[in-house]
């Protein structure tokens, strides 16, 4: 399916937010997710589904001081 990721067209197998991130090499910590807008917990991406044309933003988590 053909879905939106950080504003680029994307083809993925994925059918879970989990799943995708497992397809890209980013089930990692410092990850957070949005999709279609709103950020999605961690604890939910599981059970999160995507469908063709949901548009997700990758976020990775940078620490500095």
């Amino acid at each position: 399916m053909n879905i939106l990721l950080n504003q680029q067209t994307q083809s993925v197998a994925a059918n879970t937010i989990a799943q995708l991130l497992t397809e890209l090499g980013q089930d990692k910590p410092g990850v957070a997710v949005a999709l279609n807008g709103t950020v999605v917990r961690k604890s939910a991406w599981g059970d999160t589904p995507i469908k063709e044309g949901d548009a997700l933003d990758l976020f990775s988590v940078i620490a500095g001081g």
